[in-house]
């Protein structure tokens, strides 16, 4: 039971059903207190996005670029393929399935909640766009240099900010999520909005299975083998990521499970691509993202993002979510970026988002490791062939 509660889930479960209840019963005076402490939480966490933006891309792209061989790049484009044909499909899912999820984004007769009483501004130390664009060239540079010190410092670099994520924004997490929960219940919106979400869980959770069963169908026909050898093996790992919630803490355990799939996998290609595929094959996270951010953008802005906008944002999602950290709610924690400049998500609606994929985020972790064993079913076919 203490591990239950220890791990973020749970926490963020409590969070949200003690926000709730106390936003039910709160009033004005207490509101006071929340909406203030939430704005300077909202402030820390925002000015923590430009580091997780420099700390965990440039570094990735920095050790992707350091061995340019053919196979690598095979392996990157059907991992980026994955992961926006993923991010696609899912689109298209939202706008499909979305419209006709009863969402009501105006409510009448809300309360207004109460203005803040003491206002402590952090800015960041650079807009988010800016720090994207910075992580791009300065990991692309690196790479294309071979710059050794600055790989190193962008190492260390990532180290620290791993630790700030881990040891700062996680923990203050389900107390901003708490109290932006409280804020909706005060309102009076949240009773209205709570079973739309457990719908898009379950909605998520059945994509998943759908991109997995076309993932592996695609990887049998290619290599010419049964994609059920492989797929077999896999239980042990999914379960892993499910309790786990990152790939990085499951890769031992999906690496002996591929391992079991030998043949159809070879030897040479689970040691390359299954460590690879755990850092830069994210087609459950992103999936999962995609949706939630238009049933976000639903409930609080009234509409879905337009179709261009939509397209750009998953075109990028797959380049940015190689950045995802080994944490729970990696792949929207790297991807605030785009959010929050590409979206235009305020506070409210970045985290609505932390919440709603942090509860669902161990089953796309599972999503994009069982997946992992499809490319590698796909990279042994391509290496028998070249």
């Amino acid at each position: 039971m203490k591990r239950i509660m220890k791990s973020l889930p749970a926490r963020l479960i409590l969070g949200v059903i003690i926000g709730i209840a106390a936003g039910l019963a709160a009033n004005e005076a207490f509101m006071n207190v929340v909406v203030t402490v939430k704005y300077i939480l909202g402030e820390l966490i925002t000015f923590c996005v430009p580091l997780i933006i420099i700390g965990f891309i440039a570094p990735s792209i920095t050790k992707l670029g350091n061995n340019a061989s053919r196979m690598l790049g095979v392996a990157i484009v059907i991992a980026y393929a994955s992961s926006v044909l993923a991010a696609l499909g899912s689109m298209a899912a939202g706008y499909g399935i979305i419209p006709h999820l009863s969402i009501v984004s105006e409510i009448d007769g809300l309360r207004e909640l109460p203005e803040v009483i003491f206002q402590l501004d952090i800015p960041q130390i650079m807009p988010v766009m800016s720090a994207l664009v910075l992580s791009v060239m300065l990991g692309l540079g690196a790479a294309w240099t071979k710059a050794e010190t600055i790989t190193l410092v962008l190492d260390e670099f990532q180290k620290i900010v791993l630790d700030i994520v881990t040891k700062i924004v996680i923990p203050i997490l389900p107390v901003f999520i708490g109290f932006t929960f409280c804020g909706l219940a005060y309102e009076g919106t949240i009773t209205k909005q709570l079973p739309v979400f457990i719908q898009v869980v379950l909605i998520v959770m059945a994509g998943h299975y759908i991109w997995l069963a076309i993932l592996y169908g695609v990887a049998g026909l290619y290599a010419k083998e049964n994609p059920w050898k492989v797929l077999k093996n896999y239980g042990p790992a999914y379960i892993t990521a499910v309790g786990t919630m990152s790939s990085a803490a499951t890769l031992a355990v999906a690496l002996r499970c591929a391992k079991k799939s030998q043949p159809p996998l070879k030897e040479d290609m689970v040691d390359f691509g299954i460590p690879l595929f755990a850092n830069i094959h994210l087609c459950g996270s992103v999936l999962t993202e995609v949706f939630f951010v238009m049933t976000v953008s639903q409930v609080l802005y009234g509409t879905i993002p337009s179709l261009g906008t939509m397209v750009l944002f998953c075109l990028l999602l797959g380049v940015f979510a190689i950045g995802a950290p080994g944490v729970p709610g990696g792949t929207v924690m790297a991807s605030l970026g785009l959010i929050i400049g590409i979206l235009g998500f305020d506070e409210s609606g970045t985290a609505l988002m932390l919440t709603v994929f942090a509860l669902q985020d161990s089953f796309g972790t599972a999503c994009n490791v069982t997946g992992d064993g499809a490319l590698t079913l796909i990279l042994t076919g391509y290496a028998r062939k070249h």
